[in-house]
């Protein structure tokens, strides 16, 4: 598994910063992608996967989140730690 990519909306959004640190503290790889400096991601998230929540956690085209999911990253963690 790579990196993961986080879709958020910036500093200001509570669930994206709890993602982060929940990520960060488990040590899983990502890439932040801000969805409102970044157009063409902001129109991958909501047309593409249909979320109207951030953030998004994208692991792979077929795995994928929004909101702050604990359980969520649990499993991923599992995943990085085998």
């Amino acid at each position: 598994m790579e990196a993961l990519t986080v879709y958020m909306t910036g500093p200001q959004c509570g669930k994206c910063r709890m993602t982060k640190m929940m990520l960060d503290s488990k040590g899983i790889p990502y890439v932040e992608v801000n969805i409102t400096e970044h157009p063409e991601a902001r129109e991958y998230v909501t047309e593409e996967l249909g979320y109207t929540v951030a953030p998004v956690v994208v692991v792979d085209d077929d795995d994928h989140w929004c909101d702050l999911r604990p359980d969520q990253i649990e499993r991923v963690a599992a995943h990085f730690a085998a």
